[in-house]
This record gives C-alpha cells, structure tokens and sequence, in this order.
C-alpha cells in the first residue's frame, strides 16, 4: 500500500490530520506541450540556458523521489516508463501515476498555436492496458508493472453539446478503467474560454458541473480524488462540506510567487481540501524540493505563507540558488482567489489554518 492509499484511508475514516494532507509533483507538462513544457534550464544565478531536455527532466523527477516528499508523482505514460526502466521507485512509497487524457485545452503551451482560444474537446492517446500492464492484451493473473492510477480531465465549458460530448467520453473510460482495474482521479478545470461569469459565478459553476457529474456514478467507479482550481474560499468549502466521501484536492494552477504557492497550500487546506497537485509552481521553483518541503511544512503549520516565503528564500541562497524574484515581490500574494482568502482570515483574525471554516466563510 503506498503512503497516498494510507492517508486516503484515514481521510475517508475520519481520521484526518494536517500530516495526512496528500501533495501530489504533476510532472505531466509533456502530455500538453512541446520542448517548453519541461522547464527552462538555469544557472546559479537564475538565468535560462533554454529549455530542459528529457533526459534533465527525468533526472529531476528522481531527484523528486528520492528527496520524499511528495505522495504521488503524476508523469505522462511514456515518462513512466523510462522511470521504471530506471527504477525510480523500486525502494519507494510514493504512487506513481499518468494522465490518462490529454484534452485539447491542455495544448495551449504549444508554441505558434491558437488551440487556447478553442472550447476544449476530449482526447485520449495513453492506452490503460499498457500503462498497467506494459501489453495491450493482459492476462487477468498478470501482476502490475506501470501503475493502476491516471488522472482523466474534464472542462465544462458551459456549451451544451460540447459539456455532453465530454460527459460521454467520460463515461467510456470509466467503463475502460472498470474492466482493467485501473483507478482514477478527477480534474475538474474552469471553462477554457470567456464566459460572464465572476469568480464566484465560475466557483458556482464548476461545483454543480462537478457534483452533476458523479450522481449517477457508483462507488466502484467514482474518482479517488478530485483535482480542481481553487475558486477562492466560498466554494472549496461548499464543495468540500457536501460529502464527506468525496475527497477535494486543488491544482496549482499557473507559476504565480512562492507566496501564491504556499497561500494556496494553506488556505486549500483551511477550507476542506485534503490535495495539492502542483505543477509550474514546483516545476518553475530555483529549488524544487525545497519548495516541496516548504509546501509541507506550511500545510502542517509549521510555517505561516509569508514565513514559509522568507525561510526558502534563505535555503535556496545556503545552495547558491539566486532567487527569480526579490524577496520583497515574492512574498506578496497576486492571484484574485488567494487575495479574497487573505482577506477573509484577516477580517476574523485567525492565525494559519486556524480560521474555523464556517465563520470563515459568511
């Protein structure tokens, strides 16, 4: 069992405490972009030397594994492979797993595209059986060489033929995944194109598409765990009070500061969410795994974000990492949902993961 099923298992139990919080390392950026997806390449001073290879980037991940901190990595198939090949996680406890669809609104990185301005539609390339089993045509007895758990995404985009379109995909790789055995988790992103909708509108939205959704699905089919944007307090906690069952996560979203990042850690977990998947915001750090452990001990609140922001400042410079930004821009917080959260435990003036949910919320 690895640590990611023992934590689920004592979050569903009722058991949960901030130590059981799940930080997933999406190193998936491949399935939706070209040579930029990796990362740029740095010196010690922070300036790009161009883009990471896919030989660097495999080496960073098992840098990744073998540091600890993370509970899941989530890599493309064919990453996967080269990492057991490899094996990376012979003597490890972290679950590996693959994005199992890349939609077309995941293809916005590609450079001199227009696909970002197009609704998104479903798209699978990773073939399960392969995943698991590394044949198209597994044996029942057959034991698992890849991995039994994928991310499947899915965008409302609040169009009726195109939100059914994706519904019905949905549903075919559930029935896929139910015959293998294959385990999933569900990404949930905001519509890829304009709408009316304000951040509250939008967190509204995404929350009914997602409870819709998963009415009609029983248990045995249900994701493990949710993957979403953080549309700012009001609606992590609506979603995460619903059902108890149901276990939130949120992802990373774009690179932001380190102050975003580690706001976002916080105030996820203060308002119900037992998941962080972070992708740019470690993928992009001058350190990645210090900006792991750093993530790890603000959710435990061992750090508030701003004391978080200024004691990596100070790892990364013992490692003769020059920081992307001064000190001074990176402690603020710049996304418009992190800032109504920052607001929100000033107003009743609660310490880091003190607020208590339902005041925090009125």
């Amino acid at each position: 069992m690895s640590r990611m099923d023992e934590k689920l298992g004592r979050i569903r139990a009722g058991r949960y405490t901030k130590s059981d919080f799940i930080i997933a390392d999406a190193k998936d950026a491949d399935m939706g972009s070209g040579a930029t997806g990796l990362g740029p390449r740095r010196d010690a001073q922070g300036a790009a030397l161009g883009w990471r290879n896919r030989a660097e980037f495999i080496e960073q991940i098992e840098a990744v594994i073998r540091d600890d901190q993370v509970d899941i990595m989530l890599v493309s198939a064919s990453i996967l492979e080269r990492l057991h090949a490899r094996k990376a996680f012979a003597d490890s406890n972290i679950q590996p797993a693959i994005r199992a669809n890349d939609a077309t609104d995941c293809w916005g990185a590609i450079r001199h595209s227009n696909y970002a301005h197009h609704p998104s539609r479903p798209f699978r390339s990773a073939n399960l059986a392969q995943v698991m089993y590394g044949k198209r045509d597994p044996d029942p007895q057959d034991a698992i060489t890849g991995t039994d758990l994928g991310l499947y995404s899915v965008t409302f985009v609040n169009d009726l033929d195109l939100d059914l379109r994706a519904q019905h995909e949905y549903a075919r790789f559930r029935d896929e995944a139910g015959a293998l055995g294959f385990r999933h988790f569900l990404e949930v992103f905001n519509p890829n194109v304009k709408t009316a909708m304000d951040t509250r509108a939008m967190g509204e939205f995404v929350n009914d598409c997602i409870l819709r959704c998963l009415a009609g699905v029983m248990q045995m089919d249900r994701p493990q765990f949710l993957k979403m944007p953080y549309n700012g307090p009001r609606a992590m906690d609506e979603l995460a009070s619903f059902d108890p069952t149901l276990v939130v996560g949120v992802l990373g979203g774009g690179a932001g500061t380190t102050r975003d990042a580690f706001e976002l850690v916080a105030q996820a977990e203060r308002y119900g969410a037992r998941l962080a998947l972070f992708g740019r915001k470690i993928n992009l750090a001058e350190s990645q795994e210090q900006m792991i452990r750093h993530l790890r001990r603000v959710v435990q609140g061992d750090l508030s974000p701003a004391e978080a922001v200024r004691s990596y400042h100070s790892e990364i410079g013992k490692l003769g990492l020059a920081p992307l930004r001064p000190l001074d821009e990176d402690i603020d917080v710049t996304e418009a949902p992190l800032r109504e959260g920052a607001a929100i435990a000033a107003k009743v003036h609660a310490g880091p993961g003190a607020a208590p949910r339902a005041a925090a919320v009125t």
